[in-house]
């Protein structure tokens, strides 16, 4: 591995020495400026009564006119350019104006030897000369900063930002309360931005002496020389936070969920209508426990919208005890492809409804319910689906936002392997801890990450900790940590799972799917705990039969046969035509489309292995050095490779440097002709 070297820098011993004595030069000329101003004066009153001591009385009369309205004028300069000042400031500057002009009026007229000229010349003069040293050591301490006795922020940020190399900036405080200061900053017109304030922050930290994360930064959208800034106590977030009961019970799903508490220790308010969203944390982050149950706990509460929900890897740990609030739940590979394909089928209906309304997206009060659909460990569910599956869902999560509908996936790290790339730009980002910075880069917005959002540093330590982007999320609070509210916790404060356990089970049975009037589609969709069905189902609609095995999660054909089983009760529209599950689909020589014979040779995990290998090869040879998972179609068209598989070896083939992957491009790189020992 090539080693990277620093050069030393040598410091010249002269110049630094000069750099030292300039330094102190100009402070000993700001000191002096004030008694170089008096002898000045002094000696300009001295030398006017030296010149007008022979001249007429009469003109020594317009002479001391002139010089008391020139004294006038220049006070008044003085006072209205002293504005920017602070009141004391203003003060000091315009009276020693005032004073100064007046003694050379009455040096002028009597000398500035007189006993009451000398005096005050002696004593007047001294003090004030000592005024502004005093001032300006002040200043160059740094204790006068604008509004620093009144405003704490401006002169604590302000030493902050000048130990991390940014002095030119100023705070103030725009609002405070008990747990947070929330200010705006101007930086440096022309030299600064907000992005630069932003990559500062840890180190503004420091100079403070604050702990990490207590400073949270934004954009403000009317000038780009300034930033919004919010200062508030990370350490409150370090416990578990009580969930203190639904926030809007009864109310409609427009209105924002309350999930948990912002750092500043304001509450969570997130609209989720509108937008889909992706949850990612690592196991035991809480993206479950504090994500799934504080939302669907608040999601069940409100009478016009709907959950279903599938998890195929937990079964009913996670979601079983929400089970009576949730409008169906699968557990199953064939239920979840089920719910898939019929939710999809009823997109366009519900489309062409709002369209009758003449509405765009669904809105409050429109006549269809709202659809929430959360697939927990969301790439199980992927890998279970064939590639025509896979685009119904991805058509499906295209179409039901404007139908009325939100998409919340859940999973452990959204990279390429995981998450489909196009689903994962159209995802509002909920991320709670993980393992790594590079872990945070799938969990987080961009702009999170410009606003130096870390998740990485909690990682499952601090349970329910997560940052939000989404739409109804202002931009101040995109990088602002929170917490969300635990359902269980002891006389000791600390969470006990049991406890959860029955406080969310108490709530789903106060809140069950079947006491809710919904839309006939959503009834229709519904498998409603304990076998009853909502009102308005279709009486052709027809349960799951008893006797569905629910073990399918490795046998491919044994799926197929449940997936059907749903639909095997319905009258047979054609009694002549008899086939049994098992039996081949001939194919049709008029369409050469509709192909549906398998590849006639079965073959083994090796031969696989090499077709795969040598259709990779046979890229290169082509001139490819990039490729994408479509340009081995032709592997699962003629063999009988699945591209849930074929993606499964590819990365294999990354991990073991056979190959690589672009994330910026979405594509698998070939450096060299792939070759496997």
């Amino acid at each position: 591995m090539a080693t990277r070297t620093k050069d030393l820098a040598t410091v010249d011993p002269e110049s630094s020495m000069d750099k030292v004595v300039a330094k102190g030069v100009s402070k000993l000329v700001t000191l002096a400026g004030p008694w170089v101003v008096g002898i000045l004066a002094f000696g300009v009153g001295s030398a006017f009564h030296a010149i007008l001591a022979s001249d007429d009385p009469q003109v020594v009369a317009w002479t001391a006119f002139l010089l008391s309205t020139a004294v006038l004028v220049l006070t008044g300069v003085t006072y209205g350019q002293s504005h920017a000042r602070g009141v004391w400031g203003r003060i000091h500057t315009t009276a020693t104006t005032l004073l100064s002009g007046l003694w050379v009026t009455a040096a002028t007229i009597n000398g500035s030897t007189t006993v009451v000229t000398g005096r005050l010349v002696l004593i007047g003069g001294f003090t004030m000369a000592l005024t502004w040293n005093i001032r300006t050591i002040i200043r160059l301490k740094g204790w006068d900063a604008p509004g620093a006795m009144s405003d704490p922020l401006a002169l604590l940020f302000g030493q902050g930002a000048a130990a991390a190399g940014m002095p030119a900036i100023e705070a103030r405080t725009t609002a405070a309360s008990g747990h947070k200061v929330e200010g705006a900053v101007q930086m440096e017109q022309g030299r600064q931005i907000a992005d630069d304030l932003q990559k500062k922050v840890p180190y503004i930290e420091s100079g403070i002496g604050l702990p990490p994360g207590s400073i949270t930064t934004s954009l403000d959208p009317d000038d780009a020389s300034k930033a919004k800034v919010v200062i508030s106590d990370p350490r409150v977030m370090k416990h578990p936070i009580p969930w203190p009961g639904a926030s809007r019970p009864g109310a409609s799903i427009a209105e924002a969920l309350r999930t948990g508490l912002w750092q500043d220790l304001d509450e969570v308010l997130h609209v989720i209508v509108g937008h889909h969203v992706q949850i990612m944390g690592q196991t035991g982050s809480g993206k479950s426990i504090g994500g799934a149950w504080n939302y669907i706990a608040e999601i069940v509460t409100r009478y016009d919208a709907a959950v279903f929900a599938i998890d195929i890897t937990k079964g009913e740990q996670t979601l079983g005890p929400l089970k009576e609030a949730l409008h169906r739940f699968e557990t199953t590979k064939a239920g979840a492809k089920a719910l898939i394909a019929e939710m999809k089928a009823k997109v366009k209906e519900r489309t062409d409804y709002l369209a009758s309304k003449k509405l765009q997206k669904w809105k409050k009060g429109c006549g269809l319910t709202y659809w929430v659909f959360w697939l927990e460990e969301c790439p199980d569910i992927f890998d279970a689906l064939t590639d025509k599956e896979m685009e119904d869902f991805l058509s499906l999560l295209k179409a039901i936002r404007s139908a009325g509908g939100t998409v919340v996936l859940s999973l452990q790290r959204s990279d390429y392997t995981q998450m489909p790339t196009i689903a994962r730009g159209q995802l509002a980002k909920l991320c709670f801890g993980v393992e790594s910075d590079s872990d945070a880069s799938f969990g987080l917005s961009e702009a999170q990450q410009d606003a130096n959002a870390r998740p990485e540093l909690w990682s499952n330590k601090q349970p329910g900790m997560a940052y939000l982007d989404a739409p109804s999320i202002p931009d101040e609070r995109i990088a602002m940590p929170q917490r969300t509210y635990a359902w269980g916790v002891n006389a000791a404060g600390e969470f006990d799972d049991e406890l959860a356990n029955a406080a969310m089970r108490e709530h789903a049975a106060r809140w069950p799917a079947a006491d809710k009037q919904v839309d006939e589609g959503t009834a229709a969709l519904s498998r409603l705990a304990g076998g009853a069905q909502p009102a308005g189902v279709a009486a052709a609609a027809l349960e799951r039969p008893a006797d569905l095995d629910d073990d399918t999660e490795d046998d491919d054909d044994e799926e197929v046969r449940n997936v059907a089983a749903e639909y095997l009760g319905t009258e047979d529209p054609d009694p002549e035509v008899q086939a049994g599950l098992d039996d081949p689909i001939a194919d049709d020589p008029d369409d050469p489309d509709w192909k549906f014979t398998p590849p006639a040779v079965t073959m083994t995990p090796q031969e696989r292995g090499a077709a795969l290998m040598k259709h990779l090869k046979g890229l290169w040879d082509g001139g490819a050095r990039d490729f994408a998972t479509r340009d081995l179609r032709p592997l699962w068209e003629s063999t009988d490779m699945s591209r849930a598989w074929a993606q499964k070896q590819l990365k294999k083939l990354i991990e073991a440097d056979v190959i690589g992957y672009d994330d910026d491009a979405q594509r698998y790189l070939i450096p060299e002709r792939p070759n496997v020992d």
